[in-house]
């Protein structure tokens, strides 16, 4: 059996948000394995695709021998579905998906059910469906987004050291040093970094800093209003905005942190999750989406998204409360050997595509 494969995603592939290093581990994954595996970045606009995008998905498509295998992202995918009826029955079409294109926060309605209704239609033609989490596979279902059942593929996780403070917190080494908040996330309105910011502005009295670690360019209307919300709280000392950051200098933000801060509104999955937990970080995160069920309890304190005065009062139990800092550290590093691996998602991955 041949092991050929191309994966179609939108725009540059070396992204790195969420989905596209979920695609490429796969990929890395699947090579790993014996795959030879083409990737194709197509030119144009998302979600809903624009002329050049539809083209370009055309000509990908096309360029494809009978019986090819194809697995396309859902964020390419959602906006084509009259490109994918013209060449569904001559390719093993596959649709990956990281959440339904509806759920994206701060859509306006006409535009969610213009998106609802084009992704419906394109994942019909598609032999499988893979979706990152428990709950998208669930939340397919309840939009009436397909009429099969998805096959659930979590992200994995690299090994990886204990932070610098949660080891010294477990050898109670530095109890009283100013504790280092990171959130990992694109500045977009569904990661939620203004309620962050808003809940940190009235907690100036305590000990604290705050790095916002992502992309600053995938809205930046919304990153604007990011920075002036902390110009306009005074916090340009205390919260730091790094853009977009490589492997190596993100590895080093988790390295330096004391507690990884998930805000989002909705995530299909939150690969920030297992990426602070591989480190023994413990997590301050909101119930929006997949993270209900991704985020254990008893390593993180847990809020609804959107909440400024919960994200607040939690920060406050955090930063005053040396016995639940201790306790959540020390869960956190237990779920560490919970954590799957990228190997495994690779090869249930591969499993999936010959199925």
């Amino acid at each position: 059996m041949s092991l050929e494969l191309t994966l179609i995603v939108p725009g540059d592939p070396a992204q790195r948000t969420g989905g596209y290093l979920y695609d490429a581990r796969i990929v890395a994954e699947l090579k790993a394995q014996g795959w030879s595996v083409k990737v194709i970045g197509l030119d144009g606009d998302f979600p809903l695709a624009d002329a050049r995008a539809r083209e370009h998905m055309n000509q990908a498509l096309e360029s494809l021998a009978d019986g090819a295998r194809v697995v396309i992202d859902g964020l390419a995918l959602g906006g084509a579905p009259e490109v994918l009826d013209t060449h569904a029955s001559r390719l093993d079409l596959t649709a990956l998906v990281h959440h339904p294109l509806t759920d994206e926060t701060g859509l306006p309605e006409n535009f969610q059910r213009q998106l609802l209704d084009s992704e419906r239609k394109a994942l019909a033609p598609c032999r499988r469906i893979i979706v990152t989490s428990a709950f998208t596979a669930r939340r397919l279902g309840e939009l009436e987004l397909c009429h099969q059942d998805p096959v659930v593929i979590e992200p994995g996780v690299d090994p990886a050291g204990l932070a610098e403070a949660v080891a010294n917190r477990l050898q109670g080494r530095n109890t009283d040093s100013i504790e280092n908040l990171l959130c990992v996330a694109s500045l977009t309105p569904r990661k939620g970094q203004d309620v962050l910011v808003e809940a940190l502005a009235g907690l100036k009295n305590r000990r604290w800093h705050c790095v916002l670690a992502g992309s600053d360019q995938r809205d930046p209307e919304f990153a604007g209003r990011v920075r002036a919300l902390i110009r306009e709280h005074g916090l340009e000392a205390r919260i730091e905005l790094t853009g977009e950051l490589g492997q190596e200098q993100l590895q080093a933000r988790y390295h330096h942190a004391s507690m990884c801060i998930v805000p989002s509104h909705y995530e299909g999955y939150g690969m920030v999750v297992t990426e602070a937990l591989a480190r023994g970080l413990p997590l301050l995160s909101t119930t929006g989406g997949a993270l209900a069920d991704t985020v254990p309890e008893q390593a993180a304190l847990i809020i609804p998204p959107g909440d400024v005065d919960a994200m607040r009062s939690a920060l406050v139990n955090w930063l005053d409360d040396s016995a639940l800092r201790h306790r959540l550290t020390r869960q956190a590093v237990a779920a560490r050997d919970r954590l799957s691996r990228w190997p495994e998602s690779g090869k249930r991955f591969a499993e999936a595509l010959i199925s």
